[in-house]
């Protein structure tokens, strides 16, 4: 057996429209058609996934298409939005964005077995999909072992079978059988006859051929077939499928989150009337903290939050949360928030990193901070700075040592065994960075004063708020600084260091 389950991460959404239909029609595809899932496989194969043979493709896609696969589907609605669509002057055209919502996975079975090829290649396609009908159906997708077996409540119907009870029929756009498509295609082929004359003695052109393969025939585009006038695309069939009467119950949907994912990233975009400076990053991050400790409070998940474990003993290792503040598209605004945590948030934390979102997170006289969760993820699921591999790096936010600088009693700095100033901020950077990734650095630059947040802009380090008002634990002692680090190899971010390394303070962001 072949069997792959899709879940869909943006809200649960199948964003699909019936081949044949019209989108303000309405109409949604449920279960999704076969011909729908392969072309987004050959789509995700020419994106994403060169590095698969064609020959493995073409055998895939015979395969695939070989039987009618079953589905397993999960309760589910239907609902849509509606909105306007920018046009040309005032033409603003009213769309209906119609789409199938449910909380549990589809899973999708084919009655054939792969060769190790075939699945390696499969599993590769089903690990790099990116979406499934319209662009906003984020789908994930996973290819289930060999002895997976589903209850499949969605299957073709054969021509003189009965309808079962309780069930309607959903007419889906399927995939052709490779060998009858092979004959039918070879029958079918336009001859190219040169002496043929239309109308006023014009030579007529000879229509397109038709795809040699199914692999080919999965590559048509929409707009092309309707201009050659075919109702439907080569190498594609209707099939009757069955699915329950109460598909579409909305009583039947409970909605909860998947226990199986534990993630150790999460994103958020930060609006307001006036945005925060990246300077008062400090303030909005243990705002940020403030709430989160709230809304975890008396949970299971509040020491990744907290940074303390069930006897208020404080966690080592820096496990726990960090709040990254990070710019935004205008001058030195503040525009994203990244938590960091390398504990993981489990589907308890996640809860409450959404439940943040409710409230806003300034006040207090200030204009108040609307957060939107952008998503969740792993360091290389967002494409930003902080998650990226460089040697050099240099400060978003200030640099704030732990310790006091060391002097002997005529005034001379005590020294460590390599001539470093023991206590200065740059011996003490050099310290951490030894200390908590293992490696001792290249090169670290003199202090400076100032920090380019952009090419255009700079802020004195003055400028920046360096203490937090609220909570326990070590305090800076010395001024704060900015600081530029090489080191011998490219080093994976994020970088924070020192006092408020979990409040947006000591952050560095690779060199371009």
């Amino acid at each position: 057996m072949t069997v792959i389950e899709l879940t869909f991460p943006a809200g649960g959404r199948l964003h699909a429209t019936p081949w044949g239909r019209h989108v303000n029609e309405g109409a949604t595809e449920w279960p999704p058609s076969p011909w729908r899932m392969q072309r987004a496989l050959v789509a995700t194969w020419y994106l994403k996934a060169r590095e698969i043979e064609e020959a493995v493709m073409v055998s895939l896609m015979d395969a695939l298409a070989s039987v009618l696969p079953s589905f397993q589907l999960p309760p589910a609605i239907q609902s849509h939005t509606r909105h306007y669509m920018p046009g040309r002057g005032s033409d603003k055209p009213k769309v209906f964005d119609t789409f199938v919502q449910s909380c549990d996975p589809i899973f999708v079975q084919w009655d054939v077995n792969l060769s190790e090829t075939q699945r390696k290649a499969l599993g590769i396609l089903c690990e790099r999909i990116g979406y499934l009908g319209r662009a906003e159906s984020i789908v994930e997708a996973a290819l289930l072992s060999e002895d997976t077996a589903i209850k499949a409540n969605s299957y073709p119907l054969a021509e003189e079978a009965n309808l079962p009870e309780n069930a309607e029929l959903a007419r889906v756009l399927s995939v052709s059988n490779p060998e009858t498509y092979s004959i039918w295609a070879t029958a079918n082929q336009p001859k190219d006859d040169p002496k043929a004359k239309g109308k006023k003695g014009k030579v007529k052109v000879a229509p397109p051929l038709i795809p040699e393969n199914i692999f080919k025939a999965l590559h048509a585009e929409t707009d092309k077939l309707q201009l050659q006038g075919w109702l439907i695309p080569p190498g594609s069939r209707w099939a009757d499928y069955t699915r329950t009467v109460n598909a579409f119950e909305p009583a039947s949907i409970s909605p909860r989150r998947s226990q199986k994912k534990i993630v150790t990233v999460a994103r958020f975009a930060v609006a307001s009337t006036v945005l925060p400076r990246i300077t008062q990053a400090v303030s909005v991050a243990e705002r940020l903290h403030q709430s989160l400790v709230r809304w975890a409070d008396g949970m299971k998940c509040a020491n990744v939050f907290s940074g303390k474990g069930s006897d208020g003993s404080p966690l080592e290792n820096h496990q726990h949360t960090h709040i990254f503040c990070e710019l935004g598209e205008k001058r030195d605004s503040l525009g994203f928030i990244t938590l960091f945590a390398p504990m993981g948030f489990n589907t308890e934390a996640q809860e409450v990193i959404e439940n943040v979102q409710r409230k806003a997170l300034w006040g207090h006289g200030g204009h108040d901070l609307d957060l939107i969760l952008l998503g969740f993820g792993e360091t290389d699921t967002f494409d930003i700075p902080l998650f990226t591999k460089s040697r050099l790096w240099t400060s978003l936010t200030p640099f704030v040592s732990t310790r006091h600088a060391k002097h002997y009693a005529d005034g001379r700095p005590k020294l460590d065994a390599e001539g470093w100033p023991i206590g200065s901020p740059a011996q003490d950077l050099r310290r951490l960075i030894q200390q908590e990734l293992s490696l001792t650095p290249k090169a670290i630059s003199q202090p400076a004063h100032s920090i380019t947040v952009r090419p255009n802009r700079t802020l004195r380090v003055l400028q920046f708020q360096t203490q937090r008002f609220h909570g326990e634990g070590r305090h800076g002692h010395q001024a704060a600084a900015a600081f530029t680090i090489e080191f011998e190899e490219p080093v994976q971010g994020p970088l924070a260091f020192g006092y408020g390394s979990h409040f947006g303070l000591g952050l560095f962001v690779p060199v371009e």
